[in-house]
């Protein structure tokens, strides 16, 4: 069977707290691990877009309204929809599995990953991945 959930692919969350939201697979565990014997991925996604910016507005509120906030998540294989984008953002150095293990060193990599994100936002590329699902 070809393997299509790779890193960099853009996954929509089915289940839980950010169902609906987008987000990229930055790690897939085909097999599972000891602790979670199914295949699951860790997946960095965007938790708040950012609003719609026009024109006429200052800078300073330009900046606010372009802001993103990220979250990180283990998630099943079942609970997520994979799409036809990929975005390529290097998330790798940024994010892994013992990233999670405590909560400052998950809110790090979140602000890192927010940077990130933001940065790809700015630039206008991957537009899709940064708007809201309208369902």
């Amino acid at each position: 069977m070809v393997k299509f959930l790779k890193p960099n692919k853009a996954v929509i969350l089915l289940q839980g707290r950010f169902a609906g939201h987008k987000a990229v697979i930055v790690k897939n565990y085909d097999d599972g691990t000891r602790d979670r014997p199914y295949g699951h991925c860790l997946v960095a996604g965007v938790a708040k877009y950012p609003s719609k910016v026009i024109r006429k507005d200052s800078a300073k509120k330009q900046a606010k309204k372009s802001r993103v906030k990220a979250f990180v998540k283990l998630v099943n294989y079942n609970h997520i929809m994979p799409t036809r984008y990929t975005l390529d953002v290097d998330l790798k150095e940024v994010l892994s599995l013992d990233a999670l293990v405590t909560r400052d060193k998950k809110v790090t990599a979140c602000k890192e990953i927010k940077k990130r994100f933001e940065e790809r936002f700015k630039t206008g590329k991957n537009r899709w991945f940064f708007s809201k699902l309208r369902f």
